[in-house]
């Protein structure tokens, strides 16, 4: 983890030393309590703690070789003369942004969520692809 909370490391053949995490809230806050990404040859697979949120709060977007998840947590209503002792939970909006070392292929984007786990499969763009080259000889 490099000194301004992004992550970097091995980026698959191209080796951009980008950051391949990009937090637009601190963990814990509004939305998702904990994620990981997973990147395979030839798709990437995110998941996502999202605890309490409905899947219709949820809003998933592709541009390029970034994958950004935003959505909403609303806030829960106490009754008259509740108040908490302590409140972890957050509530509002949020948003993440996962950047990969590859193009995605958006409309091949899908996603599941059961019970409160997110799961994004982001296949790898054709042109991102490797090519084999076959070499010729005389």
């Amino acid at each position: 983890m490099e000194e301004d909370g992004s992550l970097t490391g091995d980026r698959g053949p191209s080796q951009r030393n980008e950051p391949s995490f990009c937090e637009n809230q601190p963990l814990g806050s509004a939305g998702i309590s904990s994620h990981e990404h997973l990147v395979q040859d030839h798709n990437a697979l995110v998941t996502a703690e999202l605890p309490g949120i409905d899947a219709k709060d949820l809003d998933i977007s592709v541009i390029g070789d970034a994958m950004t998840l935003s959505g909403h947590r609303e806030a829960d209503v106490l009754k008259e003369g509740e108040s908490y002792h302590r409140q972890e939970r957050g509530s509002g909006s949020f948003a993440r942004t996962v950047r990969l070392p590859f193009r995605i292929e958006a409309d091949k984007v899908s996603a599941k969520y059961e019970r409160g786990i997110l799961q994004i499969t982001l296949p790898r763009a054709e042109e991102d692809k490797p090519k084999k080259i076959q070499i010729k000889s005389k």
